[in-house]
């Protein structure tokens, strides 16, 4: 049985969000490692998002309950987040639901932003994360692999992608109102990763030209050279930021990169902010215009007490996210349509999966008495091969409704129900084939 468990924008705060996203790498392989009744775990960590899908062993007694205490006691050993605080902040989807809700967040529909692009990387990358940790399992990789394909359909049949707009253009529009000439803005980008290049690619869309990156992690020379914009060393981080009159923070960092001491701190303190010493905001000298400051982080990148400061303004995910604009109806309309229509294929599909050893039994032990057949039937003189034709067509014909019907059973939920009436009749037991390795989606990176 497919679980999901998950807290959003829709259910749960910034705050406990950001709380959520410090630590997810942990909470699959505590998950999995907790009760064998969980065959498999992939855990969805994004700045809008915390949800973890489960795979329980179906026989067990109330599995969806033991599953979701299950998440919980894992999301409080790994993030440090007690249980009982995520009362009210989460819902839950199990069966049939959680194929539709995964499709839908892969193609944009629950996010913030209505179309968004950035989640279908981040859905992969949850997939590619949990295969890496050895958290998945033959059913959660069939789930994110149909998701994905789910977000290409949505993307390709429909005008969502076109609608939506993602995280980073909506902060620079806000940002419009504050800005006459881009091209004017002194800008530092403080990040390496995709949202980076994102950001750095809408930012020349607008217009600017003067473009520094800086990267707490040592990667802004590679990035910079990449991109054909200017690195900032450590040594030159708050000496950049006090000068800069646009700042994007978008790391992955757990703790603040960017503080009141990088932003105020004159050019012979530089030093000493870089390395970490306090720098009192009194005491630096500020720049000689405002300063717009832009969090993309989750967890935060920006220290809250940046806003407190004179002429400067910050623009974080919770900020952006009560400005997120009213959906574009007819085409998100269309898209859940094509998210629907994929649910229902994967629950057919997978009913079908789950009854085909069934079917494989009854179709080889009818075949093995129809070769006996056969074999008799020539050593008696059917020359020509009339006999073997007709019991050729009579076993086809006999095989027919018994294999329409275990389909229908299946896509019903009821694929044991013909396996123990083979069962009976037949004495027949199937073994269920060993799962083939599902190669990587790396061909949904052009998605």
């Amino acid at each position: 049985m497919l679980l999901c468990v998950t807290a959003s924008h829709k259910t749960a705060s910034f705050d406990l969000l950001e709380r959520l996203s410090r630590t997810p790498d942990d909470v699959a392989p505590t998950l999995v490692g907790m009760t064998p009744c969980v065959q498999g775990a992939v855990v969805l960590a994004t700045c809008n998002r915390f949800e973890a899908y489960v795979e329980m062993d179906e026989p067990v007694t109330a599995a969806g309950a033991i599953g979701v205490e299950a998440v919980l006691e894992a999301v409080e050993a790994a993030t440090g987040v007690p249980a009982d605080e995520l009362d009210g902040a989460y819902t839950v989807h199990s069966g049939r639901r959680v194929a539709e809700h995964l499709f839908s967040v892969a193609s944009g529909l629950e996010s913030v932003v209505s179309g968004e692009g950035e989640i279908a990387g981040q859905v992969r990358r949850a997939l590619k994360s949990a295969r890496k940790e050895g958290t998945t399992s033959p059913e959660l990789e069939r789930l994110f692999q149909r998701a994905s394909q789910a977000q290409r359909k949505v993307k390709n049949v429909t005008a969502l992608g076109r609608a939506g707009r993602s995280l980073v253009r909506l902060a620079l529009e806000l940002a419009d109102s504050r800005i006459a000439d881009w091209s004017a803005e002194r800008v530092l980008l403080v990040g390496t990763g995709a949202y980076a290049a994102v950001t750095l690619a809408t930012l020349r869309e607008r217009g600017a030209v003067d473009i520094s990156v800086y990267s707490p992690s040592g990667r802004a020379e590679i990035f910079a050279a990449k991109h054909g914009i200017r690195p900032v060393a450590e040594a030159d981080y708050a000496r950049t930021a006090a000068r800069s009159s646009l700042l994007i923070t978008c790391t992955t960092a757990t703790e603040p990169v960017l503080g009141p001491q990088h932003l105020q701190a004159p050019a012979g303190l530089a030093a000493a902010a870089a390395a970490g010493c306090p720098v009192s905001p009194s005491t630096g000298s500020g720049t000689q215009r405002g300063q717009l400051v832009v969090d993309l982080g989750m967890p935060r990148n920006v220290d809250p007490a940046v806003a407190t400061l004179e002429g400067v303004a910050l623009l974080d995910l919770e900020t952006i996210r009560l400005h997120a604009p009213l959906e574009e109806l007819q085409a998100t309309d269309a898209a859940r349509t094509v998210v629907r229509e994929a649910a229902d294929t994967f629950h057919v599909v997978g009913a079908r999966q789950s009854v085909t050893p069934s079917v494989i039994a009854l179709r080889s032990h009818i075949f093995s008495l129809l070769d006996s057949e056969i074999a008799r039937a020539r050593a008696r003189g059917d020359e020509d091969g009339k006999i073997e034709q007709a019991l050729r067509h009579l076993a086809g014909v006999l095989l027919h409704e018994p294999t329409t019907r275990a389909h229908e059973l299946a896509a019903a939920g009821r694929a044991d129900d013909f396996a123990a009436a083979l069962a009976t009749l037949y004495g027949l037991s199937p073994e269920q084939p060993a799962v083939s390795a599902i190669d990587p989606l790396d061909d949904a990176a052009s998605a």
